[in-house]
């Protein structure tokens, strides 16, 4: 972590840029070097000031956040924090945003402004730092093809399941593998840490760009082949052996690993119902949750699969499970998608 943060705050209300740089400014780690409220200013105070993080609202006159977000990551990739309403839209803005290299997001409250950021400071103190520390990438438009896995295996071993955890970076890395898996796979069951009023677009989101059928898990769901279930937010997904399937269970424990859901919580499940069946991948994100379950899994005669440093956005739960010896094989973030088909 950079030992002075420099942030420069991009919104359009004047009280939003003020409450931001008052919760960032009492940290003593991070100086709010300047604020913008409208793209074409922030834009040359980003030139004057090189800050470490961008905080970006979505919603802005002159041109869109997203517009904005695509010139910097085109120009030069910074860590970029996006200011998110609590709406459909706003959910469907910002999980577009983490897929062109944003790499979290804030939600703003939709009542009672002041009151509400207030409350959420830590976390707003917290998700600039870790931002800071990240490494992100410039991902390009949503309609670019991608290369399709060629090798399409047989559901030969029945009780087979994918399991795939991720944190930041995690939207882009998943949308990238599953716009190139096949639809022929086992069941693929998925936890990205994230807020709960942005699951259902992403799991939207994946559905339109993958040959999956991909949607929110739910209570008693079984695992079919050729969809993927994604872990609802603030609930933890785990898993019912029956018969030679399994069914979905979500659960309400609190945060395990520091998160709900937590990857690991999901990992450790899945290696419980399907031992030697698993297939693992842990990917990008900051801290270690997941590392713990991965290494269940590859205990239980699983196969693993950790995402590789280059390609991360943040080396922390992929380095962490290799460091506990958890990882099969480490694999570039673009051969991802072709080694789990492998391992299947």
């Amino acid at each position: 972590m950079p030992n002075n943060i420099r942030v420069i705050i991009i919104d359009d209300s004047a009280l939003v840029r003020n409450l931001l740089a008052s919760i960032l400014g009492a940290d003593p780690v991070i100086e709010v070097v300047a604020t913008a409220g409208d793209p074409y200013e922030a834009r040359e105070k980003i030139k004057h000031y090189n800050p470490d993080v961008v905080t970006l609202d979505i919603e802005m006159p002159k041109m869109s956040g997203l517009e904005f977000l695509e010139k910097i990551m085109k120009l030069r990739p910074m860590p970029v924090v996006m200011i998110s309403s609590l709406t459909q839209r706003g959910a469907e803005e910002t999980i577009r945003a983490m897929e062109i290299g944003a790499v979290d997001t804030i939600a703003k409250p939709t009542q009672n402004l002041d009151t509400g950021l207030a409350e959420i400071s830590a976390e707003i103190i917290a998700k600039v730092k870790a931002a800071s520390m990240t490494r992100p990438r410039y991902s390009a438009s949503e309609e670019t093809a991608r290369n399709m896995v060629s090798h399409t295996p047989g559901l030969k071993n029945r009780g087979q399941v994918i399991a795939i955890g991720a944190s930041t970076g995690g939207v882009e890395a998943i949308r990238d593998i599953f716009s190139r898996l096949p639809s022929t796979l086992p069941p693929i069951v998925v936890t990205q840490h994230m807020p709960a009023s942005f699951m259902a677009s992403f799991a939207h989101r994946l559905n339109r760009v993958s040959k999956l059928e991909v949607m929110l898990a739910a209570e008693g769901e079984a695992l079919r082949p050729g969809h993927a279930y994604i872990a609802p937010g603030d609930h933890h997904l785990t898993f019912v052996a029956r018969g030679a399937g399994y069914l979905c269970h979500i659960g309400q424990q609190g945060k395990v690993s520091g998160h709900c859901p937590s990857v690991d919580v999901m990992f450790h499940s899945i290696a419980q119902a399907a031992g030697e069946k698993v297939v693992g991948a842990l990917l990008t994100g900051m801290g270690s949750d997941g590392a713990k379950g991965l290494l269940a899994i590859r205990q239980a005669g699983g196969y693993t699969l950790g995402q590789n440093e280059s390609s991360c956005v943040v080396y922390g739960m992929p380095k962490k499970a290799y460091e506990l010896g958890a990882v099969t094989k480490q694999v570039a973030l673009d051969d991802m998608a072709h080694a789990i088909v492998a391992a299947c």
